[in-house]
């Protein structure tokens, strides 16, 4: 996997937009090395964060009249676990499966940004360096949606494989769709609800299970060749990240960007065997209004000196980062989030310029 991004751009899948084709255009035309196909919220219940990789899940309920979805567990659902184990042995095998994951694919009617992403990849006629795709993680999955009795379905420990083993394949199809059109797929896993880990809210959530579970979603995204990232937009205790085998850590460096620095053995060991840091450096609130190329780069080098300070070269650090974002701009106003993408293209040129690549 190693590779040195020397400041690359990319971004987080939301976007805030309701035309598909304009969202498509920012992407490729701001983030020209690894453009991302658009998540659209604001497209309806079928786009939102978990209900978008919702397909082939056994047992699962989509009430559009109170905008929501849950589990069903209240009969018995061994014949739909059956079948779905039946289809992902199929495909995931590590000895006889076909790698074929087109059973977990997400439909036009859940994504329309994927499809049309696709095609203008394919009128376009050339590879790009990257493509970058993107799925909700295990963990914020299973935790954000529950079962009948409102109970978070992570608490289930057989739906809790089930979800971590069809993410798994979805992220395995999307890679699959969009090899044909870059050097490298880069697939994020976003896992924003790792930012309340060890917080008594998820008190009887343990870091094994968390690292588990990552790395059975990043295994995965390696099984295709391609590189693994996971994006959590708040704090968290990042070498959790790094011990389940990411290649990339994506974090808020614009609002956390210290706290990267509290784990520097595990980010210099990171690091050092090819690992990337994707700093989040370009706000996706407000804030985002005062801000200049210049002010971002001073904030930027701020954080990479302050890790800099705890042993890791700089130099080390300067050519595995990357640039996004902070988060998804799908909250956002749109003027807000056409400025995010804007600063996020010229921050990654200037600092290209100022380092020399």
């Amino acid at each position: 996997m190693p590779f040195n991004p020397k400041f690359l751009a990319t971004g987080i899948g939301s976007m805030p937009f309701t035309d598909v084709d304009f969202a498509v255009e920012l992407s490729l035309t701001k983030l020209k090395q690894a453009p991302f196909w658009p998540q659209l919220p604001k497209l309806g219940l079928n786009e939102q964060m978990e209900i978008q990789y919702s397909e082939g899940l056994p047992c699962i309920v989509i009430d559009s009249e109170k905008n929501r979805m849950y589990f069903d567990t209240s009969d018995d659902y061994s014949e739909a676990f059956a079948e779905f184990y039946e289809t992902y042995l199929i495909a995931m095998d590590p000895d006889e499966g076909n790698g074929d994951c087109s059973e977990m694919a997400i439909s036009a009617e859940f994504s329309k940004g994927i499809y049309a992403f696709e095609k203008r990849l394919q009128a376009n006629g050339q590879k790009l360096p990257f493509v970058k795709v993107q799925t909700t993680g295990p963990i914020s999955f299973a935790l954000t949606i529950v079962d009948e009795n409102k109970r978070a379905i992570y608490y289930n420990d057989e739906f809790r494989d089930v979800v971590t083993k069809a993410l798994a394949m979805k992220c395995r199809w999307q890679i699959q769709k969009f090899q044909p059109f870059a050097e490298k797929v880069i697939c994020f896993i976003d896992e924003p609800i790792l930012s309340g880990f060890g917080s008594s809210t998820y008190v009887s959530v343990t870091r094994e299970d968390v690292v588990a579970y990552l790395s059975e979603v990043i295994d995965a995204v390696h099984a295709d060749n391609a590189i693994a990232g996971i994006h959590c937009c708040g704090n968290t205790e990042w070498s959790i990240l790094i011990d389940a085998g990411v290649d990339i850590v994506n974090f808020d460096a614009y609002e956390f960007g210290e706290t990267i620095a509290i784990y520097p053995e595990s980010v210099k060991a990171h690091l050092e065997r090819g690992g990337i840091l994707a700093w989040g450096v370009v706000p996706t609130s407000t804030a985002i209004r005062e801000q200049t190329v210049e002010s971002l780069i001073d904030h930027f080098e701020k954080m990479m000196d302050n890790l800099s300070a705890k042993g890791i070269d700089k130099q080390l650090i300067v050519e595995q980062a990357i640039i996004t974002p902070s988060c998804g701009t799908g909250s956002m106003e749109t003027a807000d989030a056409e400025k995010v993408f804007e600063l996020t293209d010229a921050l990654s040129k200037a600092m290209k310029v100022k380092y020399g690549f």
